[in-house]
């Protein structure tokens, strides 16, 4: 879906899709850079559940999409994550 941006160029929106919790470091990166409030810190279970990171019993912690409609598709997220674990794609949810 292309559209314009405010001064007339073609822009083409990069929408967050997915956020890969096997491949995730849970490094916030990707949350510093968002002003939109699309993802937030989760924690995984040793059954790979996704909890609130204040529980005890987590292994670790990963990124997790939670408002996809928010996106704008700006791509910044993508940008910064050093372990590429997201999937992002032209078509909103």
């Amino acid at each position: 879906m292309e559209t314009l941006s405010r001064d007339g160029r073609r822009w083409t929106p990069d929408y967050l899709l997915a956020i890969d919790a096997e491949t995730c470091i849970g490094c916030g990166r990707c949350f510093k850079v968002c002003g939109r409030a699309v993802m937030t810190l989760k924690g995984v279970t040793e059954d790979g559940d996704l909890v609130d990171p204040e529980e005890d019993d987590i292994e670790r912690k990963v990124m997790s999409l939670i408002d996809a409609g928010a996106c704008i598709g700006c791509g910044a997220c993508a940008r910064v994550c050093p372990k590429s674990c997201q999937t992002h794609g032209s078509q909103p949810l």
